[in-house]
């Protein structure tokens, strides 16, 4: 019975990665040209004449965002240093960006990693839970504040814009909302931990109360990180996806993308806000399509549009494949730590 069920599992999970590859490449072959109201032919011409140089420049504010982001990490898990929380995000990401809904294979490859350095299992599912939520609010907040620029600026808001806006909005309240419960006493983590249990029920049978037995025995943990490290994981998180809107800017001018900031971050936010879309691997497609089809509502040059988005995408989402590569290759060289000096570690933190 195990063997059926686990070569099911095989199955299912062949089939969604050959669909959402397949989704993938419909979306940015046929899809951007589509929504940018352009052809491939055009991008490539405007293609040809970004200088090969700006390559160096743009990896290296992708490499900076990503140090940035180790904020975010060595503040959900004490005694992680920003070497290791690196390399712990490039192989991760880079697992999750190869598969459509790859974040489970991206958390088993930190599980394991981790674990190699001495970090327990409850410390790494921990800050898990916790960046997850950051960067939920996170990707939320981005259209809230892109909207708030737009009106400031009088500019006409299309009902698109208004609509992740306000999908935005509804999200970010919830879940922080649902993140306040879990916390604040075992009842609420109990409360909000059987609500999913029974939400995965609908789509997994067999399911136990796994997610109320986590989210009870990790509220305490999950307390004290948010009191201890919540500035640090904010502002790590403000230097990411700041490096990256000015990594985005300079993509737009790169292919002669002329707009006014607002919208330009507008457009950025909604491309963010896309990521999490987990149909194609990193919401690959999905996000370009909507950043695009919001660039060009606005007046931008077609072509412009769609080849800045395809550099920002390359720098963005491939670059982190081989920048993965680099980091399985540095944390097999490195030496592992042993429980007792990661402990010394967190204590000291």
């Amino acid at each position: 019975m195990s063997t059926t069920t686990d070569r099911r599992r095989t199955v299912r999970r062949v089939v969604q990665v050959v669909l959402g590859l397949g989704l993938a490449v419909v979306l940015l072959w046929w899809g951007l040209p589509f929504f940018a109201q352009t052809t491939w032919g055009e991008v490539g011409d405007v293609l040809a004449g970004v200088s090969p140089w700006k390559a160096v420049l743009y990896t290296g504010f992708i490499v900076a965002g990503l140090y940035c982001y180790t904020f975010v990490m060595t503040g959900a898990m004490p005694g992680l240093s920003h070497p290791r929380a690196l390399i712990l995000n490039v192989c991760g990401s880079s697992v999750s960006n190869l598969l459509p809904g790859g974040g489970a294979v991206g958390l088993a490859a930190t599980y394991y990693i981790a674990k190699s350095w001495g970090f327990t299992v409850t410390s790494v599912t921990t800050m898990a839970v916790v960046t997850g939520v950051w960067n939920v609010l996170a990707r939320a907040a981005l259209p809230v504040i892109a909207i708030i620029g737009l009106s400031w600026g009088a500019v006409d808001l299309p009902p698109s814009m208004r609509e992740a806006a306000w999908a935005a909005i509804v999200t970010g309240a919830v879940v922080l909302a649902l993140f306040v419960i879990a916390v604040v006493t075992d009842a609420g983590a109990r409360s909000v931990g059987r609500g999913l249990d029974r939400l995965v029920r609908l789509v997994r049978r067999g399911h136990t109360d796994a997610a109320e037995r986590g989210l009870t025995g990790l509220r305490a943990q999950v307390a004290e990180t948010v009191r201890t490290g919540w500035l640090s994981m904010t502002l790590g998180m403000v230097g990411f996806f700041g490096l990256y809107y000015v990594l985005f800017l300079l993509c737009m001018s790169a292919t002669g993308v002329e707009l006014p900031f607002g919208q330009l971050f507008a457009a950025y936010a909604i491309g963010r806000l896309l990521t999490a879309v987990g149909v194609t691997p990193g919401g690959l497609g999905v996000t370009e399509a909507g950043t695009v089809a919001a660039l060009v509502a606005w007046g931008a040059d077609p072509a412009a549009s769609m080849a800045g988005v395809v550099i920002f995408s390359i720098f963005t989402h491939l670059l982190e494949v081989p920048l993965g590569a680099i980091g399985w290759v540095a944390w097999s060289v490195m030496p592992r730590a042993s429980r007792e000096e990661i402990a010394q570690a967190a204590a000291g933190s």
